[in-house]
């Protein structure tokens, strides 16, 4: 059976959902949250006036084949390089992607390249062809006044803040979508929403006017895949239900298929079982979480809980 998944998010999150879907999916597409201004990738930004390419690169290593081929191109891409000299903490796959972006000119092409020189399984795409920056209102900053809000700029600064976000939006506030996103949104049987950092790298993608819009029209069945543990910064102390309240406070109209939640993180199934049901949403709880690592979701469980979503396997 012929399956089309478009998944969204970045970094580590994603990365494990694309490793899940190219065991379940014979169609797969990555739309890559493009907003990082720290490490290699803010470096390379800031330098160059490109795209951070980081997120772009972990979702192509995690469409590389199993074979020897893919396996060896997935370490060359990742490889971060040590040392003492300006090269240091640059990694090799981002310095491939913009060294074709300037060769090339266009984003999705030289992406499409990379793929094709790893032999990936999918095809990952920028959510946005702007360079933008994520901003956020965060409540508890000021000791002398706990309510007040104030507004943090840049993705790192935003992911490692002390108080509580209380919503993010973009900078500019309506980047240009990457047309082809919006192509394989149209198209697609399944779409993949998370896991991932949940103000950083999963709403985002809600924040960009016309991809949400494309989002909330498609046909295809929404996923919402939950995190396994709250992320210092971003959500601590919030629950399975909580990132989904953020989500939906974010984007009201975004009509969900099913719920997925690992069956160690839920404290109270029947306010998440009320939560999702009020959404108009199934909810599927099991076991998705790595052994011996409460954070990271492993793929092969993942994999099955989504041939049983979307396969009814």
């Amino acid at each position: 059976m012929s399956v089309r998944v478009v998944a969204l998010g970045g970094g580590h999150g994603l990365h494990a959902s694309l490793s899940a879907l190219r065991q379940v999916a014979s169609d797969v597409t990555a739309v890559v949250t493009v907003a990082d201004n720290g490490g290699s990738s803010g470096r390379l930004r800031g330098e160059f006036g490109v795209l951070p390419p980081g997120d772009l690169r972990m979702a192509l290593a995690a469409l590389c084949g199993d074979d020897e081929w893919g396996q060896t191109w997935a370490q060359v891409l990742q490889h971060r390089f040590d040392g003492d000299g300006e090269m240091r903490g640059h990694v090799v796959g981002n310095l491939l992607i913009v060294g074709l972006w300037e060769l090339m000119g266009d984003h999705v092409r030289a992406l499409d390249w990379v793929g094709r020189l790893l032999g990936a399984q999918g095809r990952v795409l920028p959510m946005a062809v702007t360079p933008m920056d994520i901003t956020a209102e965060v409540r508890g900053l000021d000791p002398a006044d706990p309510a007040r809000l104030t507004s943090v700029r840049g993705q790192v600064e935003v992911a490692t803040t002390d108080g509580e976000i209380v919503s993010v939006s973009l900078d500019p506030a309506d980047p240009e979508p990457c047309a082809e996103a919006l192509e394989a949104l149209a198209s697609a049987d399944w779409v993949v929403l998370g896991p991932g950092s949940w103000f950083t790298s999963v709403i985002p993608h809600l924040m960009v006017p016309r991809l949400r819009r494309a989002l909330e029209a498609t046909q295809a069945r929404l996923v919402v895949v939950l995190n396994l543990e709250p992320q210092a910064g971003e959500t601590m102390g919030y629950g399975p239900e909580d990132h989904l309240g953020a989500l939906f406070e974010h984007a009201p109209d975004l009509k969900v298929h099913t719920v997925l939640a690992d069956s160690g993180t839920v404290r109270d199934r029947d306010l998440l079982h009320q939560v999702v049901a009020s959404a108009g949403a199934e909810l599927l709880v099991c076991d998705v979480a790595a052994s011996g690592d409460s954070a990271r979701h492993d793929a092969d469980l993942l994999a099955d809980a989504f041939r049983r979503i979307m396969l009814g396997a």
